[in-house]
């Protein structure tokens, strides 16, 4: 077993990653800030003797440089994420992603780390017009006018990093490419817009579908998902490759408002609202999102397979059990 780093250990996907490692028997340390993540998300394994929770931030050098000592595989999972938030703060997206990625992919060389794992996202494919999306694709980024590409941009920009030191100093690189990942514990409160249609419904409505509702999504479960990174962090020829990690189903984020309003109450009312409203006059979005996963399941035999109405009722259950101090909405 192996003693594992996880930055951003505490948010949503994070946490789950975190608890997936422990039940394999590694030694987890967690580097959080607790700016997005939270730290009731890892209260089901604070007390368990193989982690070791550190609250600090990956643009600390001297934090950072503390946690990887001692530590065979690393999983870089802290960034700015969300929509709203990198519009909102494209400066603190570009700060948090880029320079952090940098040092701690220097400190994984000299610490003799094996295994670095680096999640991405389909932001970095752009505009991309294609049907389905494959890893070697020519990328389609937006003008720098626009502060939504800032993002994808900053994460392409990791994956350059990560796989340049891989080709300079071998170091076990897998990059994987997250596609709409959801599953309880995950918030609305930086653009997210399963958890914020839950919670709309949950609250009587009414559920807000910015545009018209025709961009298509693909969601798959977060438990699927770590379980994608565990396995491609076991397999030697993972290492120096991208890979796409979502669900392949597709379905248009109007279909999604009203699966989620059958669950929870029908009579909910559906508004839509224009982006400019939602976030700025310049903001961009993508009609179409679907991954190809064919390369992650040649590698690892698997991919994500839960369909949407599994996924909402696990999501929707957990909202309805959460007490009131960590947000439960009746």
């Amino acid at each position: 077993m192996a003693k594992c780093l996880v930055t951003g250990g505490a948010g949503f996907i994070g946490s789950h990653l975190t608890e997936l490692l422990l039940s394999q028997g590694h030694v987890v340390v967690v580097l959080d800030n607790l700016s997005t993540g939270r730290a009731e998300n890892l209260d089901a394994v604070r007390h368990n003797s193989r982690l070791e929770i550190r609250n600090g931030s990956i643009t600390d050098q001297v934090a950072l440089s503390d946690a990887v000592h001692g530590v065979e595989m690393i999983f870089h999972l802290a960034a700015a994420v969300g929509v709203k938030l990198v519009a909102d703060d494209p400066v603190r997206t570009i700060e948090t992603n880029i320079y952090p990625t940098d040092h701690l992919l220097r400190l994984a060389v000299q610490s003799n780390v094996k295994r670095f794992f680096l999640a991405s996202t389909s932001e970095v494919y752009g505009k991309h017009p294609g049907e389905s999306w494959v890893e070697d694709d020519d990328l389609h980024l937006g003008p720098t006018s626009r502060p939504r590409w800032a993002y994808g941009c900053s994460k392409a920009i990791d994956e350059f990093l990560a796989l340049a030191y891989h080709r300079k100093y071998g170091l076990g690189v897998t990059i994987g490419r997250f596609f709409n990942v959801v599953g309880p514990r995950q918030v609305g409160n930086y653009g997210m817009v399963v958890p914020r249609f839950v919670d709309a419904a949950l609250r009587h409505g009414p559920v807000i579908v910015y545009d018209d509702g025709s961009q298509v999504r693909c969601f798959a479960h977060v438990s699927e998902i770590t379980q994608c990174i565990t396995k491609l962090m076991d397999i030697d020829a993972a290492q120096g490759r991208v890979y796409n990690i979502g669900s392949d189903q597709p379905v248009s984020i109007l279909q999604l408002a009203k699966r989620v309003i059958e669950k929870v109450d029908p009579k909910v009312q559906i508004e839509f609202m224009p982006y400019s409203k939602a976030y700025s006059e310049d903001f961009e979005d993508v009609q179409r999102r679907v991954p190809n996963v064919d390369r992650l399941f040649s590698t690892i035999g698997l991919k994500p397979t839960s369909g949407l109405d599994t996924i909402l009722d696990d999501i929707i259950a957990w909202k309805r059990s959460l007490p009131k101090s960590q947000g439960a909405i009746s």
